[in-house]
């Protein structure tokens, strides 16, 4: 896949474990054009890719700006990023991709968690310049783990944004009562950790909230048990050639090992990279990216964590 050459012009402390990263076009030009919600993957070396939301006005071609937070359960990205990239840096990026979209509403509530501020940025950003109605909530544990603090309070949507904060009195996000009497032209955006999501989710479609009106993106992947699981054989329909996937390895590893590269980023069903169609065979969905009704239809799975629930899938490679 093409990527772009940047240079990282600045690095920044937003807050406690959190850097933002301002990437410029090596060559100096303008980089393309991205929407509110949009991400890109940053390659960090031996074949290690993680995506980062675009957090800057959709409207500036000039720069990227991402944020990230050291993970304290990194698999090597927020770690590489905050150990080996700095001012200077040289990187290779995607084009920005977007599967988190703002879709035009009479009202918008953006509710972030932690370091799921950043896609919701950029929304406040757009949704500021065009005048519409918005709120902004921003959850965090403390005012030290906020990060673009003092951007929004020096930014046009200022007087849209509340702050929750766990240690503050009468600090957290009442949920219930912000999203009490839905209105059927509104809509949701929520990001942030699993446990923040779902606690949103789970609110707002108890107090009537319809799933056309939620949105959603998730940073990581869901915790899995893994000790039931079994082998499975997965079947190439070009070939007919056949593999087994024992357990502890995922199928994109096995099918590596076997000369059969599938493009990948999260390897936590997360981006939809490396999504695959699947022509027989029931899946193991263990993705956060696919639609409940997706998951349903059993004609595409992630292979960088799904496995399979029958004995064998033929996969459309």
């Amino acid at each position: 896949m093409s990527t772009i050459d940047v240079i990282v012009a600045a690095r920044t402390r937003e807050a406690d474990g959190i850097f933002s990263y301002e990437l410029v076009k090596a060559d100096g030009g303008a980089l393309p054009a991205f929407e509110a919600g949009a991400h890109i993957d940053v390659h960090l070396g031996d074949r290690l890719v993680r995506q980062y939301s675009l957090c800057n006005p959709p409207s500036e071609t000039h720069r990227y700006v991402i944020g990230v937070l050291r993970d304290a359960a990194s698999r090597g990205g927020s770690q590489a990023m905050h150990e080996r990239v700095q001012a200077g840096t040289r990187l290779a990026i995607s084009a920005p991709k977007n599967h988190f979209p703002l879709v035009p509403a009479r009202r918008t509530l953006l509710l972030a968690g932690g370091i799921g501020i950043t896609p919701l940025l950029a929304m406040a950003e757009t949704l500021a310049a065009r005048d519409a109605a918005f709120e902004l909530h921003y959850c965090a544990r403390s005012g030290a783990l906020a990060a673009f603090r003092e951007r929004i309070l020096a930014s046009p949507f200022a007087r849209r944004t509340h702050f929750h904060f766990d240690d503050a009195p009468g600090g957290k996000l009442d949920a219930a009562a912000l999203l009490a009497q839905p209105e059927a032209d509104a809509r949701l955006y929520v990001c942030g950790p699993a446990g923040f999501i779902e606690h949103v989710l789970a609110t707002a479609r108890a107090q009537g909230w319809v799933q056309t009106q939620l949105h959603v993106e998730y940073f990581a992947g869901a915790a899995v048990d893994t000790r039931a699981d079994h082998a499975f054989d997965v079947e190439l329909a070009s070939s007919g050639k056949v593999v087994t996937v024992p357990a502890g390895r995922t199928v994109i590893q096995v099918l590596a090992a076997h000369g059969v590269d599938i493009p990948y980023s999260c390897e936590e069903g997360v981006c939809g990279t490396c999504l695959t169609g699947v022509l027989d065979g029931v899946p193991d969905h263990r993705d956060m990216y696919l639609t409940d009704e997706e998951h349903a239809a059993n004609d595409q799975f992630t292979p960088c964590c799904s496995r399979a629930r029958s004995a064998k899938l033929v996969l459309d490679l």
